[in-house]
């Protein structure tokens, strides 16, 4: 049943406590429906692979490390419906489903890496073992890789959480709290994690054009656990750097290359280069499962291009900004070189530069 978001009464901060964002339940998949707030908390549930599929193409589920869970779901889904007899045949099945469910969003590693651990789990030879006993193996790892993720985002948030001072001023870009992983969260989780200390803090809301994650979800979330913030369009960044009224810049990840390059959501590089210019400190926050080391750097990530639609749908006063025929580009993501990020945190610690000799230092 849907749950309205008005105050934040006790029963419906407990609710946002245990429930995570992704979770597997009755066989199903259950998503928070991240297209419904901040108007109302939902749940979707899907049944099959080619619904999980469907849902992250069109961002009922977001954020690279929820994808991953969600897709390692998606293939226990495609075990449990496939009606393969033999073992042989039921990973044939698994595998076509893998293939759509990596094709579903092409930037976020976290997707092929959920995927791809749970093909290596199963391994190639698997005659002898019963249909129903991979199923259940498939269920299993999928499971782990989400109650891993948040395990691995609070150890993230207690490293991130030093980088943050008493008083501190943060711009943090699109979203990266417990809304864009199974729960907790990456640069909103650092963030969550400081204010839990006590640490006096106040965060500038990128809005985060043109789905507006920050406006609908990043603020959202902060005004469920209490932590001061305010919207601002991206394009005010600049003026709060320059005028020395914020002390660092906080972000996620989508891929990050084996120098340090990072993919995230649009707009993070412009946000980077004037934060650069005005000596205030860029982090990342990602998992290392985030972190590709078969890409040189930023040029090889593949960068997602999204309905036109999303851009031209704009409306101003009830009416369409765009005039009628009007054509538009739309970049999901763009790729921060490694020169204007100061640290990349992980679950393993923060990573300084030089990034080509020590993230592979941080993978274990």
């Amino acid at each position: 049943m849907p749950v309205s978001t008005g105050a934040l009464t006790r029963e419906r901060l407990f609710l946002l406590l245990i429930m995570r964002t992704v979770f597997w339940e009755d066989d199903s998949l259950k998503l928070i429906d991240q297209r419904r707030l901040p108007g109302s908390l939902e749940v979707a549930v899907c049944r099959t692979y080619g619904e999980v599929s469907d849902a992250i193409r069109n961002m009922t589920v977001r954020g690279a490390p929820a994808i991953g869970a969600a897709a390692a779901f998606g293939l226990a889904l495609a075990a449990n419906g496939s009606r393969a007899r033999s073992a042989a045949y039921l990973l044939a099945d698994i595998e076509t489903a893998a293939q759509t469910l990596k094709a579903s969003r092409p930037t976020a590693v976290n997707l092929a890496w959920a995927v791809d651990r749970i093909l290596r789990s199963l391994g190639d030879k698997v005659d002898g073992r019963s249909v129903d006993g991979i199923r259940q193996a498939v269920i299993n790892e999928a499971q782990r890789i989400a109650d891993e993720d948040v395990e691995i985002n609070k150890r993230m948030a207690e490293h991130g959480a030093a980088l943050i001072a008493d008083g501190d001023t943060i711009i943090h870009h699109c979203n990266t709290g417990a809304l864009a992983v199974v729960d907790w969260g990456t640069a909103l989780g650092v963030i969550r994690t400081a204010h839990g200390q006590g640490k006096r803090l106040h965060v500038l809301v990128d809005e985060t054009r043109p789905r507006l994650q920050g406006a609908r979800l990043t603020a959202w979330e902060l005004q469920q656990y209490g932590i001061s913030y305010e919207i601002i369009s991206d394009n005010m960044s600049g003026y709060f750097l320059r005028s020395g009224q914020v002390q660092k810049v906080f972000f996620g990840a989508d891929r990050i290359a084996a120098n340090g390059d990072v993919a995230n959501k649009i707009g993070t590089y412009m946000l980077a280069l004037a934060a650069h210019d005005n000596d205030v400190p860029v982090y990342s926050v990602a998992p290392t499962s985030s972190i590709d080391l078969s890409l040189e750097d930023g040029s090889q990530i593949p960068i997602e291009e999204r309905d036109p639609g999303e851009v031209l749908g704009l409306q101003l006063n009830g009416e369409r900004v765009a005039p009628e025929g009007a054509k538009a580009r739309n970049p999901a993501f763009d790729v921060t070189p490694n020169r204007l990020i100061t640290a990349i945190v992980t679950e393993n610690g923060i990573v300084h530069p030089p990034f080509e000799v020590n993230l592979k230092e941080f993978i274990v």
